[in-house]
């Protein structure tokens, strides 16, 4: 497992991929803790309930929106932890694939900017599959190191 701690090493020692990998670590834990947590869990964009309650129905959405909230803040943190690097960054792509096709196909009237939306989660997932394809090639030679 490539951890923060063996990134940062790394960055120290002036593999600048291992810094990028560890920046793009980041940027995903920040990215699903502000959509998750404080968005989601903390309610602080009331857009987000009315989306799930478009695609699901009003009475369960504050619940729903509770749980796909922490369930986003367990994707960052699973993410920046480095344990199975490919397998979160499939479960991320999942996520964010039915996410996105809910929203489009239920909810497109409380989407600010439904295209930009698809381009910025894009270029997200490209990172995080960046970052997850290097910890899955990087993992062998941490032990030797």
């Amino acid at each position: 497992m490539l951890t923060p701690t063996e990134l940062w090493r790394r960055s120290s020692t002036g593999r600048n991929q291992a810094r990028i990998v560890l920046a793009i670590r980041i940027l995903a834990v920040v990215v699903w803790f502000v959509f998750g947590t404080i968005f989601k869990v903390l309610g602080a964009v009331p857009r987000h309930r009315e989306i799930v309650a478009q695609v699901l129905g009003s009475e369960i959405a504050p619940s729903v929106t509770v749980l796909i909230g922490l369930a986003e803040t367990a994707l960052g943190i699973w993410f920046l932890i480095g344990f199975l690097p490919r397998s979160c960054a499939t479960v991320q792509t999942l996520a964010m694939i039915s996410m996105n096709a809910l929203e489009l196909c239920y909810a497109r009237s409380l989407l600010l900017a439904p295209i930009p939306m698809l381009i910025l989660n894009t270029i997200f997932l490209a990172l995080v599959w960046y970052a997850a394809l290097y910890a899955s090639r990087n993992t062998s030679d941490v032990s030797a190191s």
